[in-house]
């Protein structure tokens, strides 16, 4: 089992008003450990509207392992995608972000597309880019 180089991974979605917020955390839970528990925050958009935050920090390295298999469902077109544009899905705080349609996982598909937001904090040290990226590229191989 390949050791998991990640402090944590955040997931968040955004529950509209027009959505159903059963069905928006059913789709985030596709992605989470079964003892995870959703973190809820109200927002309000630009015309007033309720908007919902759905989040979850998964710390633990078992749960990331949960998290990360996921991955490992993506379609052969989406893995080549993540693996072109890996330089630019890391940034210069060593994190790694990535978007999954969230219709398609509240449908238990995992794959790229908009609602639902992947962040995870790489270790890499010493604490650059570079060696965050090398450290996510490494990870993903072994996977």
């Amino acid at each position: 089992m390949a050791s998991v180089p990640f402090h944590y991974v955040d997931l968040r979605a955004f529950c509209y008003v027009t959505e159903d917020e059963k069905r928006v955390a059913s789709a985030l839970e596709t992605f989470l450990p079964e003892d995870v528990e959703l973190d809820r925050a109200e927002s309000e958009g630009h015309h007033g509207d309720r908007i919902l935050v759905l989040s979850a920090r998964v710390e633990n390295a078992d749960g990331m392992r949960t998290v990360l298999e996921n991955l490992e469902d993506l379609p052969d077109e989406d893995r080549r995608r993540l693996e072109a544009e890996l330089d630019e899905r890391v940034n210069e705080n060593c994190a790694f972000f990535l978007t999954f349609d969230k219709q398609a996982a509240f449908n238990g598909e995992v794959r790229f597309g908009d609602g639902i937001t992947f962040r995870a904090k790489v270790e890499a040290y010493p604490a650059n880019r570079e060696a965050a990226v090398e450290n996510t590229r490494e990870y993903l191989e072994a996977v």
